[in-house]
């Protein structure tokens, strides 16, 4: 996970409502960067030209703490010349920049080529056409008052103090990528990508005890329009001890208000016994999991090498994948990549290098079967066909190999999360993401959460406190027994998620639905070791 990046320039929020470049003059600026590649050599070229616009809005109680929007708009180029990639980028998205920015790439491109073991070998893509996509949505966060967010926000910091928070902060982030992709393949593409993240922290302290405890949102960051805050009943789940859970539509005020109840309850909370428990763990927690210790190590660059010096490689080597029977998981585990995903942050009709996006196995029936590639990288595993999972932080940044929304299926048979509680003696459930560690080779982990209960004899038997799991991937993942139906399928979401050298973020989903692992080892982090 990354730090918020306040992408762009500062601009008065009327200036988002702005509708930029129209389409006809990003394909003529495309040409220009296209054709100038050509002229000098270049066997390959793409444009991409970005509009970037972010809003955030922050509170703290009862007071407005700020309100951001930013917008950034440029074209970056990319070249294949003498085999080798060459990159630039301009903000003066104008013939004479253009043009100058592209003698830029081809340059870089030449300079690198003299120390290019191999060729650049691309796998192919049929050109699209002109195309356009858009994110589904039903209202856009542009359209919608700076005031009418800030009062949801101030109505759910106080419906938590009402209830016995003593501290809240709550935040809006809302993102709009509009993004012009052009290739010397024959390629147009318009997209216009939509998401939003609401969360909040509140805490409460007992202070003749001197303790304080804090809770999370249970919201998920989407790739939807402002309609995700409607907290509409239809799209809501009934969990376990109470909980209410979000699918496509979240009530804020409503999970503000059971925070505040479940961060005073959390003082009181007994202390877990370490030991073995079965573990009932929701989508907004297993979602966390899943991208750590599915998507980071299935990502081919990271299994490769190319990602040890910042974020370390991968348990998953090609080895593994070779042998055709590597047991990731329990025959039960079938574990996805999917670009497609309606409602997730990453979807989109194509990936940042002009490929249409798809969904395919990684995990199926347990054993691992593929990784996640894009069109420079697919011939290293003997495929021809890239995973279209190409993306680029901004117009500024050279695009790359990013993890898609990768997710578990939900079970076949019908079965809800209270059959579970019911199938378990000895057990926690726990819902809501919270601090995690795992080691270089996304192998060894240690995962908390949000909130904690015990399970006993079939039954919830109350709030825990200090809990966190510990296994390894492999291990974990074939202690899967039972996962929950399709009803119970939701999304979790990591909306700045990071990678490479320059750091770049980039926004994923997981979903899945909630999910039972026997005989994990459970530690307590309250304790002096």
């Amino acid at each position: 996970m990354m730090p918020f990046p306040m992408m762009g320039k500062s601009i008065p929020v009327e200036a988002l409502l702005e509708s930029g470049m129209d389409v006809a003059t990003k394909k003529r600026m495309a040409d220009v960067a296209l054709n100038t590649a050509k002229s000098m050599g270049a066997t390959y070229a793409d444009a991409r030209i970005g509009r970037y616009l972010n809003q955030y809005v922050f509170t703290r109680e009862d007071k407005v703490q700020n309100v951001v929007n930013t917008e950034s708009f440029g074209i970056g180029i990319r070249v294949i010349a003498d085999g080798t990639w060459g990159f630039a980028s301009t903000n003066n998205v104008n013939p004479e920049g253009i043009k100058k920015a592209t003698e830029q790439a081809i340059a870089i491109a030449k300079a690198n080529a003299r120390i290019q073991k191999e060729p650049v070998k691309l796998a192919p893509v049929k050109g699209h056409g002109e195309v356009s996509w858009k994110t589904p949505i039903e209202k856009d966060f542009k359209d919608v008052p700076v005031s009418e967010k800030v009062d949801l926000l101030l109505k759910a910091n106080a419906a938590a103090m009402e209830n016995g928070a003593n501290f809240v902060n709550s935040a809006l982030f809302m993102v709009n990528e509009q993004k012009y992709f052009a290739s010397t393949e024959g390629s147009y593409i318009d997209q216009d990508v939509h998401r939003i993240w609401p969360t909040f922290g509140v805490t409460a302290i007992d202070r003749s005890a001197g303790k304080f405890k804090s809770r999370q949102a249970l919201s998920a960051p989407m790739g939807m329009g402002y309609e995700y805050m409607n907290g509409l009943a239809s799209e809501k789940v009934e969990g376990p001890a109470g909980i209410t859970l979000y699918r496509n539509s979240y009530d804020i005020v409503e999970d503000a208000t059971l925070a505040a109840k479940q961060a005073k309850e959390m003082l009181s909370a007994k202390s877990v016994e370490p030991g073995k428990y079965d573990l009932v763990l929701e989508p907004n927690h297993l979602g966390l999991t899943i991208h750590e210790s599915v998507g980071h190590p299935l990502e081919l660059d990271r299994v490769l090498g190319y990602e040890a010096n910042y974020a370390g490689t991968s348990f998953a080597t090609l080895d593994k994948w070779k042998s055709g029977d590597f047991q990731y998981g329990s025959k039960i585990v079938n574990l996805v990549a999917d670009k497609t995903q309606p409602g997730s942050l990453g979807a989109v009709g194509y990936d940042d290098e002009g490929v249409k996006c798809k969904k395919w196995d990684l995990v199926r029936n347990g054993i691992l079967v593929n990784y996640q590639a894009i069109r420079d990288q697919v011939h290293m595993i003997d495929q021809k066909e890239s995973h279209g999972c190409c993306y680029s932080q901004s117009w500024n940044d050279v695009q790359f190999q990013r993890m898609p929304n990768v997710s578990l299926e939900p079970g076949t048979e019908k079965y809800s999360a209270r059959d579970m509680i019911k199938d378990v003696e000895k057990g926690i459930y726990i819902a809501g993401r919270g601090s995690y560690s795992i080691d270089q080779q996304r192998y060894n982990f240690q995962f908390g959460g949000t909130v904690f209960y015990e399970i006993k004899n079939g039954e919830i038997a109350g709030m825990l406190n200090d809990v966190a799991y510990q296994s390894n991937t492999q291990e974990f993942w074939n202690s899967c027994t039972k996962i929950c139906d399709e009803n119970d399928y939701r999304l979790f979401g990591s909306f700045f998620d990071g990678k490479g050298q320059p750091s770049q973020v980039s926004a994923v989903s997981h979903g899945s639905s909630t999910t039972r692992f026997n005989g994990v080892n459970v530690i307590n982090t309250g304790r002096n070791v």
